[in-house]
């Protein structure tokens, strides 16, 4: 289990008192990203429920910045990662039950840090100060019997709520630009009465 706080700030490991119990969030190597759909502010946040207003100011902060194409002057669009995504959306879910702001900063980071593949399996506790990851039921357990208040985040469960979100918005070509049209079912119904239109 690692965990993520202002006294873990720094990133670095280590090896809490209690034999087995948190470890500090570490850095580990990024896998390299193979995102090929990007998604434009709207659909990033209708996806992970926020506002516009909260993707350009945490953008603007850097508190969760895209990380397929950043806008670069009047008239360009940000573009997310289906990755960036998850994370917009469980930084929301922090900000909503109260976590202090430098824990999720800390998280986020964390979360970006960690192979794509880890964050399925990952679950994210907070007691309001601090954030842990936990990878397995024990490590949960042993958090819960500490006896304070703990809010739990199955990233695995975010994953899915987004991807499904994300299939029925539009995404973009990150290579071409093309628009990619989501199965929206009111988007099949518009294309069968073009085609009997026709």
């Amino acid at each position: 289990m690692r965990s993520s706080g202002d006294s873990t700030a720094g990133g670095g490991t280590g090896r809490s008192p209690v034999e087995g119990g948190p470890v500090p969030l570490h850095s580990s190597a990024a896998e390299p990203s193979a995102d090929t759909i990007g998604y434009r502010g709207p659909t990033a946040c209708a996806a992970a429920g926020i506002t516009y207003r909260q993707l350009d100011y945490w953008a603007r902060t850097g508190l969760v910045e895209p990380s397929v194409r950043s806008a670069y002057g009047s008239g360009t669009q940000r573009l997310y990662s289906f990755r960036d995504v998850v994370v917009l959306k469980i930084v929301k879910r922090f900000l909503d039950t109260g976590v202090a702001l430098q824990s999720i900063r800390t998280a986020v980071q964390h979360l970006q840090d960690r192979g794509f593949r880890d964050l399925e399996r990952m679950t994210l506790m907070s007691d309001g100060a601090t954030v842990y990851e936990c990878s397995s039921p024990d490590e949960v357990v042993d958090l819960l019997q500490g006896g304070q208040g703990i809010f739990g985040i199955a990233v695995g469960v975010v994953w899915r709520d987004v991807e499904a979100a994300l299939s029925q918005l539009h995404g973009e070509r990150v290579d071409t630009g093309e628009t990619l049209v989501g199965n929206n079912p009111m988007d099949e119904l518009a294309r069968r009465r073009r085609d009997r239109a026709v």
